[in-house]
């Protein structure tokens, strides 16, 4: 035995906590402030030695004895009393954990004055418990299932009833080794005697304890047996003209209500709640009336879907296993719609190979025999998206991929059909040579001519493309997640590969979901539990091959007391592990391998690195300004003519007005803005339509009379809307073109950024030289790594001043150097903060200009990071820098060379051909590209002279 010091808390008498009980109860102030004391001092909660008292107290006087053996009970919970109280006591919650025993010293005998105090007194902790015999533990369920029917049926309260009943449910598949927690628990929540709970404690024996527990519960069962024999013996002594006269009662009730009735029916001609069927006449019932029918067709149905699962799937084991708890169980117990509940939802799952789910054939395995699959997928596509075509021609590989899959498999199934026809047919042969009966080659043909639900079907009757359980025959589903800025069509590329496969759509949202049962479910021991997102997505999709969009799951909730949902998203999203998907509602694999998951994030900074190693990342860039256009006259327009109530005829929109509200009414990488701005035009021309179709007049002021005269003239109504409308229609332009009036100035050189709404664009880097003692001031709201760059930048400047004819010495500082100064550097829009590293390369180019006199061109933007030997390494975002380099109308941009992959492949041709790319692999590349070959004069490639021995 292991031994400790616990402090010590005598329980008065008959109070006993065993393990696994709990209870709450007064305790004075003097143990109250020891309670407290101990929780202070400890990080957890504190654990005490709860000792019962074996004398019951005669006089205040009495000194309490205490029993050899006790519990160690963890104090969860202490209520101080208010300080305007002093009499009331402390409330203690204590939880029982294990028995412990009182080593007995010299100073065992402890006085009342002394548990005051809670002393520290050595316990001593029983040895590992055994596993009792099968047969001692049977003896003890058969007991205790006895005990509990029998307090079920003498309890009064609903609650209480079901409370037994759950009791006696965990009872029967509780295992021979949990039988001694099981006595605890059982001893410890029925009322018993004082001698019993005490003689449980004191026996640290597994098998002897629950022994002792079988014998109480037979007393306990056989005393109740009495009781209620006695109580209904009394009961019937009741006498009959009593009981007549009740009957009576109620049958006079009755008829009443039934007269009542009838006399609407009469006045009326029908009842007043009976429902019309489509040609006027009463039906008569509703199917609303929950009579007897109704519930037997419920629970034939529920037995059909059951019958109907594979046979030895755990699906069906589990399936039959809860029906037959149902069955036992009263129908109006809270168990049993419980379990009903359960049924319905495991039997409404599209499980492989149940006949109740998809009897029709597949529509998608229609759909990929035809030959213009792959054409009419990609008609599809294009249809509901523009541009794109990165992720278009992954999702054409993945179709592809399915098609031959299939095709594969109908190959395949086929050929077994064949061969298995064969054999048959040579093994019928070889049976009828060696003299077979007829009856034997009768029940042959009949064994062979049931399936595995035992329905009659053909013996050569090949799967054509049918995926298997395992699912090695079909294809496993990838894991795409689209990564974009909002509204890049993320979302409506999940419904646009539904609709190519012909698959159902199941969305799923993820922003905000911060408990991992939203996601694996509920376990069934918690009140109203239910399954996760999943599981109820496949519900609805009624087939095992949804297109399942997981949205926005950059932002789902982070690891908390809930668990982490991110966590639980690993195993649906792994191809590995899906296919025995546990939900903790259900407890059954479920097979999501052949679900085409898609996610969408705006981001990949908040999603986990596990997560992300499971999924197909798929980057999508903003829209140039040519999509946006096509995307504005293909989609958007026509749809928010449709929601105004307008046609194409009714209004027309200028190419210059709509390029006009996509560059100074929106910024931003999708369309969503401009959608909206284009649906205030369509809603100002419509109130304008609908004045001039109503007669509406508007005053006009009268030549030569006066001031107060009129003349109404009916409004006319104008269809064309042109730029100068806009201002008038959606009010002041939110950005103008001021990137456009650009100056070529010292100092000032013109880098590219990337905004906060996935849209690019330029920013002056602006430099002034001003008296100080040569230090380097950075403004404009910058983050730490911008401002390293501007220190790497300048570092490199003067490292090559001499080179650069800055100054006549390669020890001279030039901001020291002949008058000493001070650079200030500033990036406009302080209000918006700017970090990164990718400003390098412009604010050494803003530096050297500064220093030297000389400028750089207002045409010419960069980008790139800079390392102190004078590297320039590659940055994000190239799409995105280039276009708002192209909307400023820059011709020429310095980019680094290992960028010029991204320009090839991610900027549209005609971007590129109206630009110039210089891509440059160190600094003095970005300076001569900047300012011109031979405009800054560099010296000292002569000086640099290499010795050798």
């Amino acid at each position: 035995m292991s031994s400790s010091k616990l402090p010590i808390i005598a329980l008065p008498h008959p109070l006993i906590l065993l393990p696994a009980s709990r209870f709450t109860m007064p305790v004075s102030r003097e143990i109250g402030e020891v309670l407290l004391s101990l929780i202070d001092e400890s990080d957890t909660l504190p654990v005490v030695a709860a000792i019962p008292t074996t004398n019951q107290p005669t006089s205040p006087d009495t000194e309490p004895v205490l029993a050899e053996w006790g519990t160690a009970a963890r104090v969860l919970r202490l209520v101080k009393p208010p300080a305007r109280n002093s009499r009331q006591p402390y409330l203690v919650s204590l939880h029982g954990l294990t028995r412990v025993r009182l080593i007995y010293t010299s100073k065992h005998n402890l006085s009342s004055e002394d548990l005051l105090r809670m002393p520290m007194h050595g316990v001593e902790y029983p040895p590992t418990e055994k596993v009792p015999s099968r047969e001692t533990a049977n003896k003890f369920k058969q007991g205790a299932l006895r005990l509990l029917d029998r307090l079920a049926k003498d309890s009064l309260q609903q609650s209480r009833k079901e409370g037994y009943h759950k009791i006696a449910s965990m009872l029967e598949d509780i295992t021979d080794a949990r039988t001694p927690w099981m006595a605890d628990v059982l001893i410890g929540s029925v009322n018993g005697e004082y001698a019993d709970k005490l003689a449980i404690l004191s026996t640290p024996d597994a098998e002897a304890r629950v022994q002792v527990a079988t014998d109480i519960f037979i007393k306990q069962a056989s005393i109740s047996e009495v009781s209620k024999k006695i109580a209904t013996a009394v009961d019937e002594s009741l006498s009959k003209q009593q009981k007549e006269f009740f009957l009576r009662q109620q049958l006079t009730a009755i008829q009443r209500e039934l007269h009542a009735l009838q006399r609407s029916n009469g006045a009326n001609g029908i009842a007043p709640h009976s429902p019309l069927s489509d040609d006027g006449s009463s039906t008569g019932s509703s199917e609303l009336d929950d009579d007897e029918k109704h519930e037997a067709d419920d629970m034939a149905d529920l037995k059909r879907k059951i019958e109907a699962m594979e046979l030895g799937s755990e699906e069906r084991k589990m399936g039959v296993r809860e029906w037959r708890r149902l069955k036992r169980i009263p129908q109006g117990s809270v168990e049993n719609g419980v379990i009903r509940s359960y049924l319905e939802w495991l039997t409404s799952i599209p499980w492989p190979n149940s006949t109740h789910i998809s009897p029709a054939p597949d529509p998608s395995q229609l759909q990929l025999k035809a030959r213009p699959f792959l054409a009419a997928a990609r008609a599809q596509l294009d249809v509901d998206h523009f541009g794109l075509e990165k992720i278009k021609k992954r999702l054409i590989e993945y179709l592809a991929v399915v098609r031959l899959k299939e095709m594969n498999a109908e190959r395949e199934a086929k050929e077994i059909a064949l061969k298995e026809a064969s054999q048959e047919s040579q093994s019928a042969e070889a049976r009828t040579i060696e003299g077979a009966t007829a009856q034997e080659v009768k029940d042959g043909k009949e064994l062979v001519a049931y399936d595995k639900n035992q329905q009659p079907q053909p013996r050569v009757q090949p799967s054509l493309g049918k995926p298997s359980r395992n699912g090695k025959k079909a294809v496993k589903g990838p894991i795409l997640l689209f990564v974009g800025p909002p509204g890049t069509g993320k979302t409506s590329l999940g419904q646009s590969v539904a609709k190519a496969l012909d698959r159902p759509f199941q969305r799923i949202s993820l922003g905000g979901v911060r408990d991992e049962a939203e996601i694996r479910g509920h376990r069934r021991t918690y009140v109203a539990s239910g399954p996760g997102l999943i599981v109820q997505a496949l519900r609805k999709a009624g087939r095992g091959d949804v297109v399942m969009l997981l949205d926005e799951i950059d932002k789902i909730g982070q690891s908390n007391f809930h668990g982490d949902p991110a966590a639980a998203l690993l195993e649906v999203l792994d191809p590995e592990q899906n296919h025995t998907f546990n939900d903790h509602y259900i407890n059954v694999p479920i097979d999501l391998s052949q679900v085409l998951f898609i996610c969408t994030a705006n981001t990949l900074e908040t999603i986990s690195t596990p997560l992300l190693d499971r999924c197909e990342i798929i980057q999508l860039s903003g829209y140039t300004y040519d999509e946006k256009m096509h995307i504005a006259r293909r989609f958007l327009l026509p749809k928010q003519l449709q929601a105004n109530g307008l046609d194409a005829s009714q209004i027309t929109i200028t190419e210059p007005a709509l390029l006009h509200i996509a560059t100074r009414y929106t910024r931003e990488a999708g369309v969503r803005s401009l959608e909206r701005a284009i649906g205030g035009v369509v809603r100002y021309k419509a109130v304008e339509w609908a004045e001039s179709l109503d007669g509406t007049t508007q005053p006009q002021q009268q030549e030569g009379k006066g001031s107060g005269t009129s003349v109404s003239q009916p409004k006319e109504y104008k269809s064309l809307v042109e730029e100068h409308d806009l201002e008038k229609i959606l009010g002041i332009a939110r950005w103008d073109g001021e990137e456009r009036e650009r100056e070529e100035r010292r100092g000032v050189v013109y880098g590219l950024v990337v905004m906060g709404q996935g849209e690019g664009g330029i920013l002056p880097v602006e430099t002034i030289a001003l008296p100080g003692a040569g230090k380097l001031k950075l403004t404009g709201s910058l983050g730490d790594v911008i401002k390293e760059s501007g220190e790497l930048a300048l570092s490199w400047v003067k490292r090559h001043a001499y080179d650069l004819c800055i100054t006549n010495s390669r020890t001279e500082d030039p901001l020291k150097f002949p008058d000493p100064i001070d650079i200030h550097l500033h990036l406009p829009a302080g209000a918006q903060k700017k970090d990164g590293p990718s400003a390098g390369v412009a604010m050494t180019c803003a530096f050297v200009s500064l220093l030297t006199g000389t400028c750089v061109p207002a045409n010419i933007a960069m980008t790139g990071e800079i390392t102190l030997r004078g590297r320039v390494t590659p940055v994000g975002g190239i799409k995105e820098k280039v276009l708002g380099a192209h909307r400023a109308q820059v011709t020429k941009v310095i980019l680094p060379w290992a960028n010029r992959k991204d320009v090839e492949h991610d900027v549209a041709p005609e971007v590129r051909n109206e630009m110039e790319f210089v891509f440059v692999r160190t600094v003095r590349e970005a300076l001569e590209a900047a300012f011109g070959r031979g405009t800054l004069g560099w010296r000292g490639e002569s000086l640099l002279l290499e010795s050798r021995l």
